[in-house]
């Protein structure tokens, strides 16, 4: 068995805390529609629900983000995994504004901005966090 380091479990927990965050937001949008069907107030109480999880989550995104990035030395990288990873922290500030916009919203418009904005640029961090493995 390889061995197990500081890396690796760095990095496990920064993925892990994404599948949390991006697989539960595909989760929650495919339950929606069977979710409404059960009365009144059961989507907001099931999202309420999700925002116990998925938040926390986020946070720990954003820790292990840091320790990434300390680890890394961004200023020893090239100009590619630079603008890579500003993509990446612009689609994951899109994402938790997102998100939080969605849980505020007061009106279907901001609700359904707000959840594209989530899942898009928590798809989008995703796959170029993937991009910036190496």
């Amino acid at each position: 068995m390889l061995s197990v380091d500081a890396t690796a479990i760095r990095l496990f927990v920064h993925v892990l805390a994404a599948t949390v965050w991006v697989g539960g937001q595909l989760v929650l949008a495919g339950l929606v529609p069977t979710v409404r069907g059960l009365g009144d107030g059961a989507t907001k109480a099931v999202a309420r629900a999700f925002d116990r999880i998925a938040w926390p989550a986020f946070a720990v995104l954003i820790l292990t983000g840091i320790w990434n990035l300390v680890e890394v030395r961004v200023g020893d990288t090239s100009t590619e995994y630079q603008v890579t990873l500003g993509l990446k922290l612009l689609f994951v500030a899109a994402s938790g504004i997102g998100a939080a916009a969605h849980r505020g919203a007061t009106s279907k418009a901001l609700l359904a901005a707000g959840g594209a904005a989530a899942g898009v640029g928590a798809i989008a961090a995703l796959f170029l966090g993937v991009l910036l493995r190496s």
